[in-house]
């Protein structure tokens, strides 16, 4: 690790072109996509201090990380560039996780990310989780009809995206050795960092599989166990379906299903059926830590951040449970006495 020959630190640029490029995606083993937001919020920071101070490039170093250069730094997000709050705690997130592996490598830099670790972004305002309804949820599913061996396989794409939560990524992903039809029918999902985890599939989604597998992959002891699930076919060999063919899949399939069904988002996506499969878990009273695990969330709190709450009509039917009914109102004033021992401490 190359030193500033004058101070003896770490030089900021070297740190971080090995914290981009070789510690996140070899150590931490991170996406590219994730690497990639961490790089421009580090180049955020960066634009920061060469516009609003004009420091030179070649100049920046770790002195310009201190605590108040970063509140500044959150101010200007949110005034001169109208960041939302999400995006100015995304970028702060990534910041502070660089001065924690910086001060790993440097016992001196480790106030500065202790001074970092401290700030808070604006609060996001919480808005409602954007789910399907049953009606919804079903005209979707049907949409595709399975007229054509195109519309059968979009058919069960969906079914798959809904009936296990996936992401998009870890559906296409999908191969044959993912899946296990006997009981208990479950599927093997790899999703963010390689990360297995097993989803239990339904009587009626094992059904369609069964009926999908024989038409789709003949001779099925005889194939790969790498062939992919769902595929398209290019120059007659199985490829997998990319995440913009999934998204085209339920975008016609939720176009068709308006004619009978209006009340379907015109902007829906394909996070929206993993939302509404762990609502309707929810709503079914399945716990949070089931959900999660499901879902594939390493830690609760992001489950809980989406989907730990009541909706309208849940809300209603609980207090309406919980509230024993009054028979007869009481018309009579309550005396001095009964008001001192309603409204005592005692």
């Amino acid at each position: 690790m190359r030193r500033d020959p004058n101070t003896d630190g770490l030089q900021f640029w070297q740190l971080a072109r090995d914290y981009l490029h070789a510690y996140l995606p070899t150590v931490r083993k991170l996406s590219v996509k994730t690497i990639e937001a961490y790089r421009i919020s580090l180049e955020c920071f960066i634009t920061y201090l060469t516009d609003q101070h004009h420091t030179a490039r070649e100049d920046i170093s770790f002195d310009h990380f201190h605590r108040d250069q970063l509140k500044s730094w959150l101010v200007w997000m949110n005034t001169q560039r109208n960041y939302a709050p999400r995006t100015i705690g995304l970028r702060l997130t990534a910041v502070k996780a660089f001065l924690a592996y910086a001060s790993q490598a440097d016992i001196r830099l480790i106030a500065l990310a202790q001074s970092a670790k401290s700030l808070r972004p604006p609060v996001a305002p919480r808005q409602p989780v954007e789910y399907l309804t049953e009606t919804e949820t079903r005209a979707i599913l049907a949409a595709h009809t399975g007229t054509t061996p195109k519309s059968r396989r979009n058919r069960m794409l969906l079914i798959l995206l809904y009936d296990t939560a996936a992401r998009v990524s870890e559906l296409t992903g999908l191969t044959l050795q993912d899946l296990m039809l006997t009981e208990p029918g479950r599927v093997t999902l790899t999703g963010k960092r390689n990360r297995t985890r097993v989803v239990p599939l339904t009587t009626k989604t094992i059904e369609h599989l069964q009926v999908y597998l024989k038409e789709f992959h003949p001779n099925l002891q005889q194939l790969p166990a790498t062939r992919p699930v769902l595929y398209s076919l290019h120059h007659g060999q199985p490829t997998p379906l990319s995440a913009d063919t999934v998204a085209a899949v339920l975008k016609t399939a939720a176009t068709t299903a308006r004619t009978d069904c209006p009340s379907i988002p015109d902007q829906i996506h394909c996070h929206m059926l993993r939302k509404t499969k762990a609502m309707d878990l929810y709503q079914q009273g399945v716990p949070l830590p089931i959900i999660m695990r499901l879902l594939g969330h390493e830690h609760v709190s992001t489950t809980s951040a989406f989907y730990a709450f009541a909706t309208a009509d849940m809300m209603r039917q609980a207090v309406n449970a919980a509230t024993p009914a009054v028979q007869n109102a009481i018309s009579e004033p309550l005396t001095n006495d009964q008001l001192q021992t309603l409204y005592s401490l005692r």
